[in-house]
């Protein structure tokens, strides 16, 4: 009796070392596909820029600075690897093409370009895009890190070689700054 016992406890055990392990591992490709679907966003977003640059280069022969801090930022961003280098690169990438933006509210034909319009629009559209995407991606990596951190968990996370996920974070100011936005109707003029 004490045999089987002792037999039933350590095929127990032993199931809740496989459960463990594949946990681990299922969570483990989930973040892996997560930066994955990053990627791809992010790819969409590097492709389009050219296109923009092109469009507005011709209309914004004044402010080449401007356009060569897109490009500079967008080949930062397409060659960085890991996650807090690329949170970095696109970073800078979004100021650089913030700024672009701004600049071509002060050129009539460049606002009513219906090219810089769609491209403006397909940019944005991917911005909201890589976000979800980087939500996905944190909750899942925040999932894994807490699995292979958490007792019993934790026992079995050096065998299924769990390292904690990296977590895309804000790291400019500027990003973490909360916009002012002012609703109040201006005073009319003392008469």
């Amino acid at each position: 009796m004490g045999l089987i016992l002792l037999l039933a406890v350590g095929v127990a055990i032993a199931l809740w070392i496989v459960g463990a392990y594949n946990s681990l591992i299922t969570l483990k490709n989930r973040v892996v596909n997560a930066w994955k679907q990053i990627d791809v966003q992010l790819k969409r977003r590097h492709d389009l820029i050219p296109n923009l640059v092109n469009t507005v280069k011709g209309a914004m022969e004044f402010e080449r600075s401007t356009l060569e801090a897109v490009i500079t930022a967008r080949n930062k961003a397409v060659s960085a690897t890991g996650v807090r280098a690329t949170a970095q690169a696109e970073g800078e990438l979004s100021q650089a093409l913030g700024r672009l933006f701004a600049l071509t509210e002060a050129y009539p034909d460049l606002k009513s370009n219906q090219n810089v319009l769609q491209l403006q629009e397909e940019l944005t559209s991917t911005e909201n895009k890589i976000s979800f995407a980087r939500q996905a991606y944190n909750d899942i990596a925040t999932d894994y890190n807490t699995r292979q951190m958490t007792f019993p968990t934790s026992l079995v996370a050096g065998l299924a070689k769990a390292s904690p996920a990296e977590l895309w974070e804000i790291e400019d100011a500027a990003e973490r700054a909360v916009p002012t936005v002012d609703l109040s109707m201006p005073k009319p003029p003392a008469a």
